[in-house]
């Protein structure tokens, strides 16, 4: 899902850039605010864990890539601010050590699968559990629909180029195919590949913490939704 270099135009990764700095700003009080000082060395665990996973890049049509995010399994436990920071430290290390996703996509990319996938996949934990779900399958069926919501949304940013940004004869000037083409490729990927393993790794950690007594962890995160509000 990384967006490399040269397929977003530089106005469209100054745009998401420019989004992404009030949201890095909003979740570095909220850190402060949510968690103790403890909580640091785990939100860099975290960071890690979420740098590791989303190595394992399977290629899809269209020059993008499927993985796993490990985003809503940190929105869970941690929150989703914190999942912001610390999926956005293994974004930036990604792009700028590794060339995994452009420099200048880290705007993009920050807001596809630092934002929107903890967010939604909370959001979605939250409201199902709110039911008196199993926490285990919420945050399973949570990180599934928030990875795909992150596909998406990278999908419509893609696809968006050719119609925004193209040459006097109409050939596009970064990235060539248009949302007809880019947000199928990419929720295809997703849907089949890339969220299943997602809702696998999140739902097992999950299951894993509940049988081994840890489940406060998860109590002290669900109540980080009412949280976003402070």
């Amino acid at each position: 899902m990384h967006i490399p270099e040269g397929y977003l135009s530089p106005q469209t990764c100054g745009v998401m850039g420019a989004v992404m700095l009030p949201i890095w700003a909003a979740a570095g009080k909220k850190v402060t605010k949510i968690l103790d000082k403890k909580n640091i060395p785990v939100m860099a665990m975290g960071a890690a864990f979420s740098f590791i996973i989303m190595m394992f890049n399977v290629p899809i049509p269209d020059g993008t890539t499927a993985h796993a995010i490990g985003a809503t399994l940190l929105a869970v436990t941690l929150g989703p601010w914190a999942a912001t920071v610390s999926v956005s430290i293994a974004l930036i290390i990604q792009s700028l050590l590794f060339g995994d996703g452009g420099v200048l996509a880290l705007g993009a990319n920050c807001f596809n699968m630092a934002f929107v996938a903890p967010f939604v996949g909370y959001f979605v934990y939250w409201l199902i559990v709110k039911f008196k779900a199993n926490k285990a399958i919420a945050a399973a069926i949570g990180s599934y629909i928030g990875i795909n919501c992150a596909a998406l949304a990278a999908g419509t940013e893609l696809g968006l180029q050719p119609l925004l940004f193209h040459a006097a004869n109409g050939s596009a000037l970064y990235f060539p195919y248009g949302l007809k083409l880019a947000i199928p490729a990419m929720l295809f990927a997703h849907l089949t590949i890339a969220g299943i393993a997602e809702a696998l790794v999140t739902g097992l950690v999950i299951f894993y913490l509940q049988r081994v007594g840890e489940e406060n962890i998860l109590y002290r995160a669900s109540g980080n939704l009412r949280g976003l509000e402070q």
